[in-house]
């Protein structure tokens, strides 16, 4: 099941590692709370491009171009050309 926080949300702008704004209401809130306006951010961890290294944690591998190369599944991926959702 998907977590819906504030983290993994459209709605959310960081102010530093564990707070930001919500952009629909202008409210201070925590990064581990429950977006209820909830819209999924693109991130390597929903492409369809990358894939888990279960022996690394918190890393995985970016399966495109000729060359895989490493990625973090939580990196924004809002900009990247390559994104397909999962």
């Amino acid at each position: 099941m998907e977590e819906k926080l504030y983290r993994n949300s459209l709605n959310y702008v960081p102010i530093d590692v564990a707070k930001g704004i919500d952009r629909i209401t202008g409210k201070r809130v925590n990064a581990d709370e429950i977006d209820p306006n909830y819209e999924r951010m693109p991130k390597c961890m929903h492409c369809e491009n990358f894939t888990k290294n279960e022996e690394k944690i918190g890393l995985g591998m970016c399966n495109v171009g000729k060359k895989p190369f490493i990625a973090y599944p939580d990196m924004a991926a809002i900009t990247c050309e390559w994104y397909k959702d999962k």
